[in-house]
């Protein structure tokens, strides 16, 4: 099968007589997945409540489930570009704009609302932004990201002042109205409705997209397949601080199957419009159905030359004018007949469909992007080719009698039991490598697609089509869980050396702008093996050194106003580089130490993040004879730059912090830190770091300087890789019988679902209920992952420990389980300048969700 069945999350209905309906599903690019159900009253049959349901794939059973206050059933449910905000319409003409609460998935809030009143919404859309990439296939092999990704010219649906796009919404009513909603800067809603056209006629079905040009597109019919399906541009505009809409009507198509005599009558519904990308407005997907049976149909908007009349064919030519040229709609291909279309689900991935970038996607088998997904009443599946139509993958459902084709006892009891299981909304991932689906039982169903559709490839091929759409992700900021469904754990030592090959071949700038994102992507990847799971602690690790290192450089500031190019925290780097001396007050002295001078509230508030910087450096000092010992059999040290160019043989394990033996870059920002702090404790003895010596007059600050100043001259990026010498491994043996050696809580155990999903076998969850699967993260688990029911719980963030039983709410992050309080427990202005960089995102560009009380 090209699809792999992965997982089924079963939503319990309120009342046992009549099960959840789902209605509309849609997937955000942060990996957010809304969808609604209609519950009924057991006391009252028409007392219904209209639910909207949001969960974050990785923890699929923590539910957020929201009374939406609509009064008819929700027929639509959009994300914005940014994936932190949903739109949600119902027949109504109800239109309610939810976002966050407190930036948790699992906390949702209606903010803003439109209404036309008792006119149901039929198609929903915020307005573009103006973003808009293009994947180019055929420069996959390209060393530059700017090649395989290019910013293709794009103008927002409507710009503010200085081309700042304009946000807003627009959706389609079933009497043919049009109407917009603008989000001033202020916070308030700027309304406006018009006709489609003068004549107003029933729109049953309707599509928006958007033209290049800023203008939007709407296509629209009134179900019967022997009806013109017409085609409308909408141009919004602001005049005098009243929202204006303008529309214009484009050229039409009749259905193919209706001219046809055969089928003229056979589909006379048509259940199905859409756009092929909501950024093309000139190919359109339409789909006509009867009781048992579909056809779909693909269609182009092409400019073709108008023919002259023969009495003007003698007309001599004026110079320069060219044959008239009108726009038509063409067909593209058409599909045979088929079983009744469920649900149609159009990819997100904006692949280039170019003639070259078809053929090479075609040679190497690259399919994201390509296909769209067709469910059928019977439970069933097929992925079709965007442009040609042609099965590109079969899925086949567990009640699906296509899966049997000769078990008759299987389709009577299918018949016996009722209707057979099928999706009623289907959504593709934004990458387009997973399938979220509900079905018409009331159950949410997340299926894995092969980015080769089932395809056999060789395993470097393989690599280059996740390592191509991991980079993807890392340029868009959009969530990569879905490619992680398709890593297997012996992929993951080369996914990760590739990536950062490929980084390292990037400019300078997008370097810096995505020196944080790759860190965090390595992390997950290295959490799907067991071999590398003490390498996803280093990662995460080196997330909070890099943010620690930036949050105490910007407290250091120019002693006089005529400051030189470079800042003070510019000029502390490039000092502590050049001194190789092992003492760090000689150091010091090369330092304008009036930079550093700051008031000791701030130094004070923030001591547990110099403490924490302190713990590190002797820890990874004190486990380095450990380390080297215990990997000299397994691992071969080559020059690299971010490190060991480490093998590891299974079976053997590597404990957390062996990722820093030969990082002379993170080693070199330990030192930096170390002579602020020194400086610092001159003048505010009361925020150094404190250490449990075995000795009063031991200089520790002195001691670890020294001994981290001799590691990191092994690992420097200008000269050859040294191992460690006797003497320093000596020193560091002694080193925890002089100083108390902390246990350091790098991360809590991850309890998010991904690392589940290795294995080809299907996961059953139930909502309300966290899996207690074994994974692939837990098969083997590290020393460093374990935590005793008695052990302290760590806020990740604040480095404090919270207690064996907090009593403060916490949350988490959705990818890589870090864990900190929900309100501040500080009062001082640079800690809680620290806090704000993480209200809406963990360190590594995770989403927060609160954690449940249990859990917690």
């Amino acid at each position: 099968m090209e699809l792999a069945y992965v997982c089924e999350w079963e939503k319990r209905p309120k009342s046992t007589h009549c099960p959840s309906i789902p209605l509309v599903c849609s997937w955000s690019c942060r990996n957010l997945v809304a969808f609604s159900t209609d519950l009924k009253n057991d006391d009252d049959d028409k007392d219904v409540s209209h639910m909207i349901h949001i969960i974050d794939t990785e923890h699929p059973w923590d539910v957020y489930s929201i009374n939406s206050g609509h009064t008819e059933v929700i027929s639509c449910l959009e994300w914005d570009q940014s994936g932190s905000r949903l739109l949600s319409a119902d027949g109504d003409g109800q239109i309610k704009c939810w976002s966050m609460s407190d930036h948790l998935v699992n906390s949702w809030e209606s903010v803003l609302s439109s209404s036309v009143d008792g006119d149901p919404i039929v198609a929903l859309s915020w307005l573009h932004n103006g973003v808009k990439l293009a994947l180019h296939v055929e420069m996959s092999g390209s060393t530059n990201f700017g090649e395989k990704f290019s910013r293709v010219k794009f103008s927002p649906s409507l710009t503010l002042f200085g081309g700042k796009p304009m946000e807003g919404w627009l959706a389609v009513t079933v009497s043919g109205l049009v109407t917009v909603s603008l989000l001033k800067p202020g916070g308030t809603l700027l309304t406006a409705s018009e006709s489609l056209c003068r004549l107003r006629g029933r729109v049953a079905l309707a599509d928006i997209a958007f033209t290049g040009g800023g203008n939007i597109v709407v296509a629209a019919t009134d179900g019967s397949s022997s009806s013109p399906v017409q085609f409308y541009k909408v141009v919004v505009s602001v005049v005098s601080e009243k929202c204006r809409i303008d529309t214009e009507l484009l050229p039409s198509l009749f259905l193919r199957c209706t001219t046809d005599p055969l089928r003229r009558e056979k589909y006379p519904a048509v259940t199905h419009l859409k756009f092929l990308t909501r950024e093309n407005s000139e190919q359109v997907l339409l789909c006509a159905s009867n009781q048992s049976g579909s056809i779909v149909e693909c269609w182009s908007l092409r400019k073709e030359g108008l023919p002259v009349n023969n009495i003007f064919q003698h007309r001599s030519p004026v110079v320069g004018e060219k044959q008239p040229t009108i726009l038509k709609w063409r067909i593209l291909t058409t599909t045979n007949d088929l079983e009744r279309v469920s649900a149609v689900a159009l990819p997100k991935l904006p692949i280039s469909i170019s003639n070259t970038d078809l053929k090479v996607a075609s040679d190497t088998k690259f399919c994201p992007g390509l296909g769209l997904a067709l469910a059928f009443h019977d439970g069933s599946i097929q992925i079709l080719h965007r442009l040609s139509l042609h099965t590109m993958g079969v899925f086949y459902g567990s009640s699906s009698s296509a899966q049997r084709p000769g078990d008759e006892s299987t389709i009577k009891r299918q018949r016996a039991a009722g209707p057979a299981l099928h999706f009623k909304a289907l959504q593709f991932s934004w990458t387009s490598l997973a399938l979220a689906g509900v079905d018409n039982h009331g159950k949410l169903h997340m299926l894995r697609v092969s980015p080769s559709m089932g395809q056999v490839l060789e395993m470097n091929t393989t690599l280059r089509h996740l390592l191509f759409l991991l980079e993807y992700c890392m340029v868009t900021g959009y969530d990569w869980w879905d490619v992680l469904l398709h890593v297997q754990p012996s992929m993951v030592h080369n996914l990760v050396e590739k990536l950062h090959e490929e980084y390292m071949r990037q400019n300078q700038a997008l370097q810096q702008v995505l020196a944080t994102r790759i860190v965090a992507v390595k992390a997950s990847l290295c959490k799907l093996s067991t071999a590398t799971a003490a390498r996803a602690c280093d990662f995460h690790a080196k997330l909070l050194l890099i943010a620690i290192s930036a949050t105490l450089k910007s407290l250091l500031r120019p002693h006089v106003l005529n400051t030189p190019d470079k800042s003070p925290g510019d000029r502390l780097t490039e000092i502590c580089a050049k001194n190789t001396d092992t003492d760090i007050d000689k150091v010091m002295i090369n330092l304008k130490t009036e930079e550093f001078v700051l008031d000791g509230p701030p130094l004070q508030s923030l001591q547990q993040l110099i403490q924490w910087v302190g713990d590190f450096v002797l820890y990874l000092l004190a486990n380095l004879p450990n380390q080297l010992m215990s990997s000299l059999e397994f691992l071969h040290f080559t020059k690299s730059s971010h490190g060991p160019d480490w093998t590891v043989k299974w079976g053997s394990m590597v404990r957390p912090g062996f990722g820093f033996m030969r990082d002379g870059a993170s080693l070199g920002m330990l030192r930096e830190m170390l002579v602020m702090i020194r400086i610092w404790g001159l003048l505010k003895p009361g925020c150094l770091p404190t250490f449990t010596a075995t000795s009063d007059s031991q200089d520790n600050m002195q001691l670890l300087f020294r001994l981290l100043t001799k590691l990191w001259l092994c690992s420097r990026d200008d000269g050859p890789p040294q191992d460690p010498d006797e003497s320093l491994i000596d020193e560091c043996c002694l080193l925890p019988s002089q100083l108390l050696v902390p246990s350091m809580d790098w991360l809590p155990v991850n309890d998010g679902v991904i690392v589940k999903l290795q294995g080809k076998h299907p996961l059953r969850l139930q909502f309300g209920k966290a899996s207690s699967l074994p994974g692939a993260g837990t098969t083997a688990p590290l020393e460093v992952f374990t935590r005793s029911p008695g052990s302290q719980k760590m806020d990740n963030l604040r480095c404090i420990h919270m207690g064996v039983c907090p009593t403060e709410e916490s949350k988490a992050c959705t990818r890589c389980g870090c864990v900190t309080m929900l309100r501040s427990p500080n009062k001082t202005n640079a800690m809680k300048q620290w806090e704000q960089r993480w209200i809406k995102n963990c360190l590594c560009g995770g989403l927060w969700r609160r954690i449940p009380p249990t859990l917690t």
